[in-house]
């Protein structure tokens, strides 16, 4: 796809201008690079995740429908879009006008600084353009050889468990160092070949034949007892890993889940860092705009724009305004030294309210918590009951009798648990694999970790039906409801729920 063009004249004299105001906050950022398309072409990259090269597959151009709808109907807009890589890429829309051109540029950098300096996004492939198509390219040829209908299907199946991530695999492991070894390794056969490319298996292809290769050195013994030692002393969170390392999977099975699975990683630290990082760049926006870019002709339609960015219902929250008013009330907090044991055991409320030690480390302070927190850090530490009152955050609870959402709560530690309920896990269940031989009958076994919520049915058998297709053996999820447990099992045939 190339429906894109570089920026250039005013656009560029502006960001120039803008990336010049940034390095003098302290951002510190990749090369950016700026590119202009219309709303078609945005939309395109939206639904793509970003990317103008992706695999085939009916999500894309189902999400792409629903993007050209909204903004056809007036529903929602994309101003912007923003991709980790190495120079960081960033697609401007071409009707906006001059104003949201520098809020959006302005917001741009933030998101750039973020994704270079967060420690969540540190272990990412900064390549992931490259990757992508690479990527797309593997599919199609595997479509080629055994039929787009069977390969759809499969990618169907892997791409409902592709939740089951564990994020501890974000940071260093032997995988990584392991593979990171082999790409330098292949970039030098390459460079000594004129480019040719010796070897474009995936990792986890990789990893999927050394497990291949041990697993026949092992014929000659006890097929029950290798599996047995091998696949049932485990328990991870990162399902498509453990299916890719013991699945019975064809090559290329492997090499697909392989690939959707790394695409999955490269996007978590996105979905672990919404509110922290569209509060970082909306504070940056708002700081370079108000302070620095700004004309006075250009104020009130910059307020109007960011007010609507900013607006919050009470249905759901709005990391926008809720990551930008946390950042600033850090910065307040620590200029002010309103924080520490002093100012904590204050039981003085009027001076507790007019609290100022001139301590003004609050712009270092929001630095360092960029550096280090992930959303759920975020708001466990630096969520106050001050600040919640201040920004009318409250638990609602729908009314049918009045067919209203109302205040159910306004006790902070109820407030503080549903954020953090919602912000665990994204919300969805977390599972784990505990054994691949369940019974000695090579049958799957998955746990739920149960925090509180039940596991919707519906789902649980859905994904169930999807994983035996991967594992071709029965496969068990066990789980608790009202605190006794139960198994769900399915057998290709039917599915059974032992108590």
């Amino acid at each position: 796809m190339n429906r894109s063009k570089p920026i250039s004249g005013e656009l560029l004299a502006l960001k120039n201008q803008l990336e010049k105001y940034a390095v003098d906050y302290g951002l510190d950022f990749f090369p950016q690079v700026f590119e202009v398309c219309d709303y078609d072409t945005i939309n395109i990259l939206a639904a793509q995740g970003g990317f103008p090269s992706r695999y085939p597959h009916w999500k894309f151009g189902m999400d792409y429908d629903q993007l050209s709808k909204g903004y056809a109907y007036g529903l929602q807009k994309i101003y912007e879009m923003v991709i980790n890589t190495d120079p960081c890429y960033a697609y401007l829309l071409q009707a906006n006008n001059w104003v949201d051109q520098k809020i959006v540029m302005a917001h741009v950098y933030g998101h750039n600084d973020f994704f270079k300096n967060n420690a969540w996004f540190s272990n990412t492939n900064r390549k992931m353009m490259d990757v992508m198509a690479n990527h797309g390219t593997k599919i199609r040829r595997y479509m080629e050889r055994y039929g787009a209908d069977a390969v759809e299907t499969f990618i169907d199946k892997v791409l409902s468990l592709e939740n089951l991530l564990d994020i501890n695999e974000l940071f260093e492991t032997s995988a990584l160092k392991r593979s990171r070894k082999e790409l330098v390794a292949q970039e030098k056969s390459e460079s000594d070949d004129e480019g040719y490319l010796i070897d474009d298996r995936s990792a986890a292809l990789k990893s999927f034949m050394r497990t291949k290769a041990r697993s026949e050195k092992k014929e000659d013994r006890k097929d029950e007892e290798s599996f047995s030692a091998e696949a049932t002393q485990v328990s991870t969170r990162d399902i498509l890993g453990y299916l890719i390392q013991h699945a019975p999977l064809e090559e290329w099975q492997a090499d697909i889940v392989g690939i959707l699975r790394e695409e999955a990683y490269y996007f978590l630290p996105q979905r672990l860092t919404k509110i922290m990082n569209e509060g970082w760049a909306s504070y940056w926006h708002s700081t370079i705009m108000t302070q620095r870019a700004l004309d006075a002709s250009e104020i009130v339609d910059f307020a109007d724009k960011h007010a609507g960015v900013m607006y919050m219902s009470k249905q759901n929250i709005n990391p926008y305004k809720i990551g930008i008013e946390l950042m600033r009330d850090i910065e307040y907090r620590w200029n002010r030294g309103m924080f520490g044991k002093d100012y904590n055991e204050c039981s003085d409320m009027r001076e507790k309210l007019n609290w100022d030690t001139k301590l003004g480390k609050g712009r270092e302070k929001i630095f360092e918590v960029r550096k280090s927190h992930n959303d759920i850090s975020f708001i466990d530490e630096f969520l106050t009951p001050e600040f919640c009152e201040r920004q009318q955050l409250f638990t609602y609870k729908y009314n049918p009798r009045s067919g209203r959402f109302e205040i159910d709560s306004k006790d902070f530690l109820a407030i503080k648990q549903k954020l953090l309920s919602q912000l665990t896990n994204f919300g969805q269940p977390i599972i784990e694999a505990e054994d691949g031989n369940s019974r000695n009958r090579k049958e799957l076994l998955l746990g739920h970790v149960h925090y509180g919520v039940d596991l919707d049915v519906g789902f649980a058998n859905e994904t169930l039906r999807n994983l035996f297709a991967l594992w071709k053996r029965p496969v068990n999820l066990k789980t608790k409801y009202e605190d006794k447990e139960v198994i769900f099992h399915f057998d290709g045939k039917e599915f059974k729920t032992n108590h």
